[in-house]
């Protein structure tokens, strides 16, 4: 829906510097991100709280405070699954949305803060990664279970040692309110390491070949700022997932940092596809042969073009075309980071009681959080 993009966008850009994949053999991933907000802020597309789930940073399912419904947002994942998956997914994502509200009152009684501050900002990611294996299974790499307030971490759960991490202090009540309730312990470990795989494994079987996209590749030239010299650019975009590599040579030698290379990294687009550019200042009386090769892996595709033995300046309407969009994401990140004031990662925001006592009741991914 549109009421959802720019929250999505806000997400995709942060998401996408946060969860660099570092494995050798192909992995998946599957995150879920809560959002919400002490008070409504008046900006297109931003609401109260919102939640989405992301099967390799591309969102499938998406829930905001103002349309009340979970849906899916990739047609495979509505082929694919009962209505009875969406309808029990409605009402989880409403539970949710009353535990955000009450904690994050909680959480600002506990910072001293009252309703005239600045909106405060609560939030939470939870999720895992799995390596691809030689029989198509997907083992277990590493999960996350993430709180965070106003772009600070707040709470995190270490896997391997079974403990909540509490790097501030006004986190300390809930880390030993948590770490003396064994039974969310173990259910923690056992869904990040166990049920968010099967779900993970399930998602991928289902979008199959609709999950990757083969990049699209252009090079450009544009005059430099001096006069003698013009910038060479290749871009790839289009393509996910978003592991990529880029080489620009001249006469068949690899350039480098060392040779004045610079990269944008990876990008997101606006239809959830990714894009990367390198580019390099070189003379234009330069008659060497300039040449730009891209693998993406995922799709088996390697492209290899070339600027030809004489580089020019020449249009670059579709380079331009190509970064509007992550420019109008990085605009939309810019305001929520006035928001959060020191927003870092996207991350998984959550508090428990103060002096009360604050359980998790647990049953399925869906897990409902009871504050007492």
């Amino acid at each position: 829906s549109e009421t959802g993009s720019s929250t999505a966008g806000f997400s995709f850009f942060f998401l996408s510097k946060c969860l660099e994949p570092s494995q050798p053999r192909p992995t998946h991933s599957l995150h879920y991100i809560y959002t919400a907000l002490s008070k409504p802020v008046g900006l297109p597309g931003i609401h109260e709280f919102t939640a989405m789930g992301l099967l390799d940073k591309r969102m499938i399912d998406y829930f905001d405070s103002e349309n009340q419904v979970k849906v899916p947002k990739q047609e495979w994942m509505r082929e694919r699954l009962p209505a009875d998956y969406w309808d029990k997914g409605t009402q989880s994502r409403k539970s949710k949305q009353q535990w955000f509200k009450v904690n994050i009152g909680i959480l600002m009684e506990r910072m001293r803060q009252n309703e005239s501050d600045t909106p405060h900002v609560l939030q939470w990611m939870h999720g895992c990664e799995g390596e691809t294996q030689p029989d198509g299974t997907l083992k277990f790499v590493q999960g996350m279970d993430m709180y965070s307030y106003d772009g600070d971490d707040f709470l995190s759960f270490d896997g391997k040692n079974e403990v909540w991490v509490a790097p501030t202090p006004q986190a300390l009540p809930t880390k030993r309110t948590w770490d003396g309730v064994q039974v969310l312990k173990e259910y923690t470990k056992g869904y990040l390491e166990n049920e968010c795989i099967d779900w993970l494994s399930k998602f991928v079987y289902y979008g199959k070949e609709k999950l990757k996209s083969v990049p699209e590749v252009y090079t450009f030239t544009k005059t430099s700022t001096v006069d003698t010299n013009v910038v060479l650019t290749c871009l790839a975009t289009g393509f996910h997932p978003a592991e990529l590599t880029v080489t620009i040579r001249r006469n068949g030698r690899v350039l480098t940092a060392d040779d004045g290379l610079q990269s944008s990294g990876v990008l997101p687009n606006d239809d959830e596809t990714f894009q990367r550019r390198e580019y390099v200042e070189v003379l234009k009386s330069d008659v060497s042969v300039f040449s730009c090769e891209v693998t993406h892996k995922a799709t088996n595709e390697h492209a290899l073009k070339d600027w030809g033995k004489k580089p020019s300046a020449v249009s670059i309407h579709i380079l331009v075309a190509a970064v509007v969009v992550p420019l109008v994401v990085i605009c939309v990140a810019a305001v929520l980071l006035v928001l959060c004031k020191k927003t870092r990662q996207m991350v998984r925001f959550g508090v428990l009681g103060n002096n009360s006592t604050s359980l998790l009741t647990v049953h399925t991914h869906t897990s409902v959080f009871n504050t007492l």
